[in-house]
């Protein structure tokens, strides 16, 4: 009868309303799996270049001058992504690279075009599927909504023009518990100790001196100072191996997962997209800018003091689209997921590599 066939139907709605969630989250299980082993290869990577070296990857290729020659294309700018590609079986796209020049057309480079067969190659391995936003590896440059190399795409052979897109990645390398804010923004970033306080004995802060892991001072406007906490340095050449990470490799941070949406420069090879830091709370929103503007409300890009927009130095925190947290690589190889809920204090101790805080596995 009709009566019994709306029961029935109402029982298979009933039914298929239960099921949905099983199904996305079995979906969600499979993409967070997939992540976990695209950051194991790069684990893998990173120890093949390490067992070569001796250590592991700088941060950015810069000049010896660590500053100029990265603005005026003498130095290639590689980011360590760049730099692990032999050991990832990616020799052909390493090869594309011309590493005598800047990837990106900045004024001065002598080839312009050098990189646009590597730009516009990503492997899939540097992407996270639960990230909707990634667009397959390849974001919009230099507009609001997508990314910012140093400089401009490469010139794309067909057209002379600079590329419209932007290679990006879902994982970055850490520089660990040096400020991310600090006096770039001051007063800097709510969750970091403001700079310039002096603590007594016994208290813990979060953020030393160095943003983004560089040898600048505490605040970065007098000079030197600072030192790499973590593993890679934004552009002033410091290196980190095994044998520097006294903290143990199983307690220290090495790479994380990043969301290029929420980050105005997680390019894929320039230095300034390829390291995160730990002072920022996981998963804290970035994704804010102003469409009608294309900046943030304060009236600023970069820089800005609006912690939400994606133009901020907030950006540079780990996030994820994993339910409750994040994953990230440990310096041993080992991957674990990090929840949002995590202490703070022990969230920026897993960053440093020899900030001698005592940090047991049940913490985190």
């Amino acid at each position: 009868t009709l009566i019994e066939l709306l029961v029935v139907i109402a029982i298979i709605g009933v039914l298929i309303a239960l099921l949905l969630p099983a199904v996305q989250s079995a979906r969600e299980a499979a993409r967070r799996a997939q992540c976990t082993n695209n950051l194991k290869q790069i684990g893998i990577a990173l120890h093949n270049y390490h067992d070569k070296f001796n250590t592991f990857p700088l941060g950015g290729v810069n000049g010896p001058d660590g500053g100029s020659a990265l603005w005026n294309g003498r130095t290639n700018g590689l980011n360590w992504r760049a730099l692990i590609l032999p050991d990832m079986e990616q020799n052909n796209v390493y090869n594309a690279l011309n590493t005598n020049v800047t990837v990106s057309n900045r004024a001065g480079s002598p080839d312009p075009g050098a990189g646009f067969t590597a730009w516009v190659t990503v492997m899939s391995t540097w992407l996270c599927p639960s990230d909707g936003e990634n667009n397959n590896g390849l974001r919009p440059s230099a507009v609001p909504e997508g990314q910012y190399p140093m400089g401009t795409a490469p010139i794309d052979p067909r057209t002379g023009q600079s590329g419209t897109l932007c290679p990006v990645s879902n994982y970055a390398g850490s520089f660990g518990d040096n400020y991310c804010i600090g006096s770039l923004t001051m007063p800097g970033g709510p969750w970091e100790t403001p700079v310039g306080t002096v603590l007594a004995p016994g208290q813990r802060r979060i953020g030393h001196g160095g943003f983004w892991g560089t040898n600048f001072a505490e605040d970065h406007r007098n000079g030197r100072g600072g030192k790499l906490r973590g593993f890679f340095d934004y552009r002033t050449n410091q290196v980190a191996g095994i044998n520097g990470t006294k903290d143990g490799t199983s307690n220290t941070i090495i790479v994380g997962e990043i969301l290029p949406y929420q980050t105005a420069d997680s390019n894929f090879y320039m230095l300034n997209g390829g390291t995160a830091g730990v002072t920022v709370p996981i998963n804290w929103d970035t994704r804010y800018y102003n469409t009608a503007t294309g900046v943030c409300d304060d009236g600023r890009t970069f820089g800005s003091a609006q912690w939400n927009c994606r133009f901020s130095y907030a950006s540079k925190g780990f996030k994820s689209e994993h339910p409750g947290g994040a994953n990230f690589l440990m310096a041993d190889g080992s991957v674990h997921f990090l929840k949002n809920s995590i202490d703070r204090f022990i969230y920026a101790a897993l960053g440093s590599r020899n900030g001698g805080e005592v940090v047991s596995a049940d913490q985190y």
